[in-house]
């Protein structure tokens, strides 16, 4: 079952992420009257600005997580197709002219189901531009998070768990692309330093969701607490960026 968010929290804080997924935003070439899947809208930030340059065009905006999908659906207009689904598993009545994606994919641990699925989502000749979490993603915050998981109260609950992250690495996730069938393939890292104002409301909303979402609700605020004693103070948060560029072939 995908993980939901605390969509509201989320919103609040999440303006970084947004930034970085208006950057990549501005590598898709559109014309405006094109259909494009927001492929992981979150709460809608990003999908604004994607709409804003669809004048004449159409968004289909999905999100597994359904707070994410309630507060997009209050945030965005009606004319944007908002939808509660996993990717893996999306269903589309037409093929779209492109796919956008930000901070989303490092989500799905299945990438080559996941990259097999988005080609027969797009229309020969489309574009998929994305950007999620590449290898070496926000390491201090997991390092801190695992550290603290193994401790009591919190280690009858997280010492056994993996995590759920799929951080890969350019030259893997081009590898899969290609062998998925999307050419014109190209992926790169980038890294995004943010340092947040509130760093333990940030944490808890953000970093540490998947942790605390395993975690008994009484437990949640002691263990953001610790995973922020155990990061150098100001807290900084080092992102590593997979950017992906990738077309289907005519």
């Amino acid at each position: 079952m995908a993980r939901d968010w605390d969509a509201s929290t989320y919103e609040r804080l999440s303006q970084p992420l947004a930034q970085m997924g208006k950057d990549v935003l501005a590598r898709l070439e559109l014309t405006g009257d094109e259909t494009v899947l927001d492929a992981g809208c979150g709460t809608g930030k990003v999908t604004a600005a994607l709409l804003e340059r669809l004048p004449k065009g159409r968004v289909i905006a999905v999100d597994a997580a359904p707070s994410m999908v309630e507060e997009a659906r209050q945030k965005l207009p009606d004319t944007v197709d908002v939808r509660q689904a996993d990717l893996l598993d999306l269903v589309l009545d037409e093929p779209v002219d492109a796919i956008l994606s930000t901070a989303t994919f490092h989500w799905i641990g299945d990438h080559d189901r996941l990259f097999g699925k988005l080609l027969e989502t797009v229309k020969p000749g489309g574009r998929l531009v994305a950007q999620c979490g590449g290898k070496g993603n926000v390491a201090a915050i997991k390092d801190a998070g695992f550290a603290v998981a193994s401790r009591r109260p919190f280690a009858q609950h997280l010492a056994d768990w993996p995590g759920d992250w799929h951080f890969a690495s350019p030259a893997d996730t081009e590898a899969r692309l290609r062998r998925v069938g999307f050419a014109d393939v190209w992926c790169w890292r980038t890294e995004v330093r943010v340092q947040p104002d509130d760093a333990t409301g940030y944490l808890g909303a953000i970093c540490c969701g998947s942790f605390l979402e395993r975690l008994p609700e009484d437990l949640h605020e002691a263990f953001v607490e610790q995973v922020v004693a155990e990061l150098a103070e100001p807290v900084m948060l080092e992102y590593v960026r997979l950017n992906i560029l990738a077309r289907r072939p005519f």
